[in-house]
């Protein structure tokens, strides 16, 4: 499928400006440390931007911020992952507070979609070190 040069311009801008949700599970899945899966974040699929994606596994992962608990976000929401399930891939979705609050049990349900056993990693739950000024 080709890839919209609208939105891969866009998700240039996204991963330039990732809320605080998107950076501490970006730390988790980048640089294959994931069990090896390759992640891309804010990634051209048609359309739409998935926040990660993992080619390989066919799998998308979204976080939904405060925005997205109304009936037209939900709308929309549906619409994405219709989308995104016809060309072949698996959603999960997390809130942003879940990513937060407990960043190792959404690594945790990502594992358990990739068919990975559990781990045992307790930096997982760890805050993310201040970025550079």
């Amino acid at each position: 499928m080709k890839r919209d040069p609208v939105a891969t311009e866009r998700a240039r801008e996204l991963r330039a400006h990732a809320t605080e949700a998107e950076r501490r599970l970006w730390y988790c899945l980048r640089a294959n440390r994931l069990e090896g899966r390759k992640f891309r974040r804010q990634y051209a699929i048609g359309q739409y931007i998935a926040d990660f994606a993992c080619r390989a596994e066919h799998l998308v992962i979204e976080l939904d911020g405060g925005g997205h608990g109304n009936d037209q976000s939900e709308s929309n929401d549906a619409r994405r992952t219709a989308f995104l399930e016809k060309c072949g891939y698996r959603v999960l979705r997390f809130w942003n507070f879940d990513v937060l609050s407990g960043t190792g049990n959404v690594v945790e349900v990502i594992r358990t979609a990739l068919g990975v056993s559990p781990s045992e990693d307790v930096a997982l739950n760890a805050p993310l070190p201040n970025p550079p000024p």
